[in-house]
């Protein structure tokens, strides 16, 4: 059995966003210390993290200094460089493990692991040229998107296509970069289920998120989703059997599309999760100390949910409307401190909590 980190020990964070300030709060509760790397200054996590280091991904000096000075490393986001990583894994545990990044980092390899455990997605091929392309298109039909396999997220590196005429100005938006095609799916909304596993093997889950998207980004998430008893026990599985197959540990989301048919596994994201931010005003243990307790051994909460939930984040010049929202009733804010409000931009977000059904 593996021993939890003794309060003290220092948690090393690669990446420094609003996710890293939110994990090194809830270590800060548990009685750790994060070390934050991070090459940009002025990051959100600096404000509360014990140490930040910044220097670029193949300072491989600071990195030997940063992996002396923690116990355990993890990340808030899945794009750090895979040199990195091979430099940092034989000298400090690295959890959630490097096969999780692999699988996530490249959406043709994402796809290909979650149809080979037997989960439903939408249909996709690699694309590499115009004429692949087209030829994808021609057995995967329209309207379908056209993704960078690579990078991309709120609705970047993406063309949706709707006729063949799309495709030569779809190619030509990506850039010649490594592509995949998928089939659009008629889904009536999108749920997410934010889930852990510890380093024993123990899984627990929160209630599944109901999520809206404004211009590829998302803006509401609501708990309880529109589900069923049987859907909802399904989509909790679904993401259970994912955490198993890759021997993961800590906080993982898996974005889900409803349809009449089936629920189909969109994406996942091998870390916390913005459609997970409604933990914190809505359970007891959030999804932030969830993955810090799973990433330093601690036993996990069991992610009951109290209260009924509506995550909305703030955006760019939503932020104007902070001085009435910390005037409503039931809204928890969350800013994220960062100095400049810009089009597209997380600025925070708020919790409006209402009392749980019964």
């Amino acid at each position: 059995m593996t021993e939890a980190l003794n309060a003290g020990s220092v948690i090393g964070i690669l990446g420094g966003g609003q996710l890293g300030r939110m994990l090194s709060v809830a270590a800060a509760r548990l009685g750790y210390r994060c070390h934050i790397y991070d090459p940009a200054t002025h990051i959100p996590a600096a404000d509360v993290a014990a140490m930040v280091t910044n220097a670029a991904w193949d300072d491989e000096t600071a990195l030997a200094r940063f992996a002396a000075s923690v116990d355990v490393i993890t990340f808030e986001f899945e794009n750090i460089p895979t040199a990195t990583l091979d430099f940092l894994e034989p000298l400090r545990p690295i959890r959630p493990g490097r096969r999780a990044l692999a699988v996530s980092q490249d959406r043709l390899s994402e796809k290909a692991f979650l149809r080979d455990l037997g989960l439903q997605t939408a249909p996709f091929a690699p694309v590499d040229s115009l004429d692949a392309l087209q030829h994808a298109l021609g057995a995967i039909g329209a309207p379908a998107i056209l993704k960078t396999r690579r990078m991309g997220y709120d609705g970047k590196g993406q063309v949706r296509l709707e006729s063949p005429d799309d495709t030569a100005a779809a190619w030509q938006a990506m850039q010649d970069a490594p592509a995949i095609l998928e089939g659009f799916v008629p889904f009536s909304h999108e749920v997410s289920v934010i889930a852990a596993r510890g380093v024993t093997g123990e899984v627990a889950a929160f209630d599944p998120g109901e999520n809206l998207h404004k211009s590829g980004i998302l803006h509401e998430t609501r708990v309880p989703a529109r589900l069923s008893a049987s859907q909802r026990t399904d989509a909790i599985l679904m993401a259970a059997k994912i955490l198993n197959a890759l021997d993961y540990t800590g906080v993982l989301g898996v974005e889900i599309f409803v349809t009449p048919q089936a629920l189909i596994v969109n994406e996942i994201a091998p870390r916390v999760h913005n459609s997970g931010h409604w933990t914190q005003n809505g359970c007891a243990v959030d999804q932030f100390e969830q993955h810090i307790r799973a990433v330093t051994g601690l036993p996990l909460g069991d992610g009951q949910r109290h209260s009924d939930v509506v995550m909305t984040n703030l955006i760019g010049d939503d932020l104007d409307q902070l001085p009435d929202l910390l005037r409503a009733p039931h809204a928890a804010v969350h800013l994220y401190g960062k100095p400049q409000a810009r089009p597209g931009r997380k600025m925070g977000h708020v919790n409006r909590i209402i009392p749980a059904s019964r």
